[in-house]
Parts: structure tokens; C-alpha cells; sequence
């Protein structure tokens, strides 16, 4: 299981590094444009994934986190978002690259932002979350940029491994 987190580590990284180098290409009109999903545009959509992140690092970290609410605007700027999105990449794959068998397999215990009493649960099933969060809300500026520009680069976790195999053999 060790190595699957490893792998979803490497991809989230990846995924997200295509994603905001696609998000870059947007005027600002487009990229701050309301286009009906959950945090509304492409500039809300990616603030979410820094902001959900933020927090689940903070949990299994055990640090504090500034986050105020799930819409909050962490970054007006895209590139200043890329940079903290960069960051984060590596925070998490740093993080994952601590754990082994046994921590993942431990309780892990958190308080929701949504719920008034605490949360336990294996730490692989909330690691799980957070990677499964991000895919989900990658799949919505997905979307957006497809719908926005006619064309979006794939994400799929195939085409890491393509891309991962490529890279090695070369």
C-alpha cells in the first residue's frame, strides 16, 4: 500500500503540474469566468484543491492551518496559486515518503470543518480522501477548460504511467 501512496503522490503532482499549465493559458476574463460548477470558476475550483489539501496536511501533520472556509480565495493570482500549488506537491510527497505500513494502518483521529464531533479512522482510508478529493475536483476544471477552450490535456493516472515509463527509459 506503501508504494500506491507513493504513486498517487508522484501523479498528483503530475496531474496538477498539466493542469495549471493548461489554467495558464486562460485569459483572466475565462479564468475567473463562473461556469456553474461547485466553486464556481476555474480560479475557485483550483483555490479548493490548495484549500482541501491545506487542511488534510495540516491533520496529518499535526500543525495549524489559516484555512477559513472551503471557497476561500487563497491566491487572486495564478501564478502565485501555481507556486503554492508546487509547494504543496512536495509537502505531500515528502509527508508520504514518512509513512510506512504501520502508521497507514493506524487510527488516525480529526476534527471536520463540517461536522461538530471528532472523526477516527484508518490513516490509509484518509490519505485515500485526499488524493480521491483531488481527482475529483481535477476532473471539474477539466471540464471547465474544456468547455472554455475545446480541448484539455489528459489526466489520466495511465498516462503518468505512460509518461512515468517513458521518462525512465530515456
Amino acid at each position: 500500500m506503501l508504494d500506491h501512496f507513493k504513486r498517487f503522490a508522484a501523479y498528483n503532482s503530475w496531474a496538477n503540474q498539466r493542469l495549471f499549465d493548461a489554467a495558464a493559458q486562460l485569459t483572466a476574463e475565462q479564468y475567473k469566468k463562473d461556469c456553474g460548477v461547485a466553486f464556481q470558476s476555474m480560479q475557485g475550483t483550483l483555490n479548493h484543491i490548495l484549500i482541501g489539501d491545506t487542511v488534510w496536511m495540516s491533520r496529518f501533520e499535526d500543525v495549524d492551518h489559516d484555512i477559513k472556509g472551503l471557497d476561500q480565495m487563497l491566491h487572486e493570482d495564478h501564478a502565485d496559486l501555481t507556486t503554492a500549488r508546487r509547494q504543496m506537491d512536495q509537502r505531500i510527497i515528502s509527508y508520504v515518503a514518512t509513512l510506512d505500513q504501520t502508521l497507514l494502518d493506524s487510527d488516525f483521529t480529526y476534527s471536520p470543518i463540517t461536522l461538530p464531533d471528532p472523526v477516527t479512522m484508518q490513516l490509509n482510508v484518509a490519505l485515500s480522501h485526499l488524493f480521491n478529493h483531488q481527482t475529483h475536483h481535477r476532473g471539474q476544471a477539466h471540464g471547465v477548460l474544456t468547455d472554455l477552450t475545446g480541448e484539455a490535456p489528459p489526466l489520466d493516472l495511465i498516462y503518468f504511467q505512460i509518461d512515468s515509463q517513458t521518462s525512465k527509459a530515456g
